[in-house]
């Protein structure tokens, strides 16, 4: 079983942007991927220097195929297990060997039980303004998540509405509400309308439909952090784990970047992680390196030394 000095495991843009720093520092790194970017269902990612409105997969092509020109490898499979040591098995039964891991697995979505909403999710149902607001701006637009939310959307368009669905508004947040132009509208949301593939509006209970281009939503921010988890590293009560500025977790040997450890990374912040991550791994090796060069050569004048006391008394006889 082949030892590479960095195994990633997430192929997004922190792993990829990880492996690319590493390689270039010529260190032997690998890259495992399960194939399921979290920006899959998006047209286009923005947002992203040198790269708005490009289409995510193609982002993750050309980092694919620069991390392999500097001589790093990908592995397309599943992380099902990592052992202290590290070693890594795959689903199918291969295993892995790496001095250092890194995970950056990213997140996943937990989205409204709302009818329709996740089949549109990425295209006219939304979630991050900054990523998509510019595309919907001007638009009549409907936000289902907090107040918060609904007024940071104000941004992007004059024609926004607030639905709180089951969730409780506070006077005060009406009265913020109002003083960005935002109406709240009362009612349960039970789905939304699409027609000719397009959103075209929000329906209440008792049937009565909003008119909306697109809406925004709140969903919840679950980690992919099992494989963190399972070696020790310390988290939180809903999984996140505790890291350094540099990614560096609570167990020697483990780093973690992105939404794996930070659910507020956008895609060109989770790439600057993984950058960051891949600098503090590879000085670590150093440090590992300089420990075992170190500790050969104490051991290579001891034998010198030992040699030198038995030759003396071969002499002496």
């Amino acid at each position: 079983m082949d030892e590479y000095d960095v195994l990633v495991v997430g192929g997004g843009a922190a792993g990829l942007s990880a492996a690319l720093v590493l390689a270039r520092a010529r260190r032997r790194v690998v890259v495992v991927d399960a194939g399921a970017p979290r920006n899959a269902p998006a047209a286009h990612l923005h947002g992203f220097l040198s790269r708005d409105g490009m289409a995510p997969r193609d982002l993750l092509a050309a980092g694919r195929a620069e991390v392999t020109r500097y001589g790093g490898h990908l592995v397309d499979g599943t992380v099902v297990a990592i052992e202290p040591g590290f070693r890594v098995r795959l689903a199918g039964g291969a295993s892995l060997a790496a001095r250092r891991v890194l995970v950056t697995t990213g997140l996943r979505d937990e989205l409204p039980d709302i009818p329709g909403v996740a089949e549109r999710f990425g295209r006219d149902v939304l979630h991050c303004p900054y990523c998509h607001g510019y595309e919907v701006r001007d638009q009549p637009l409907g936000v289902v998540s907090s107040p918060h939310h609904a007024l940071l959307v104000r941004q992007w368009s004059a024609d926004v509405l607030y639905f709180p669905h089951t969730a409780t508004v506070t006077q005060d947040d009406r009265e913020r509400l109002g003083a960005r132009g935002i109406r709240v509208i009362e009612g349960k949301v039970t789905r939304i309308v699409v027609e000719g593939d397009r959103l075209r509006g929000v329906e209440l209970d008792g049937g009565a439909v909003v008119p909306r281009a697109a809406l925004f939503v709140g969903p919840r921010f679950v980690p992919n952090s099992s494989l963190l988890t399972s070696l020790g590293c310390a988290a939180d009560e809903d999984g996140w784990v505790a890291v350094d500025p540099a990614g560096r977790t609570s167990v020697a040997g483990v780093w973690a970047a992105g939404n794996a450890a930070d659910p507020r990374a956008a895609l060109i912040t989770a790439a600057g992680a993984g950058s960051t991550a891949a600098m503090a791994i590879n000085a670590d090796l150093v440090e590992d390196d300089i420990a075992a060069g170190l500790a050969a050569f104490s051991a290579a004048a001891e034998r010198q030394v030992a040699d030198a006391v038995l030759g003396d008394s071969h002499h002496g006889m």
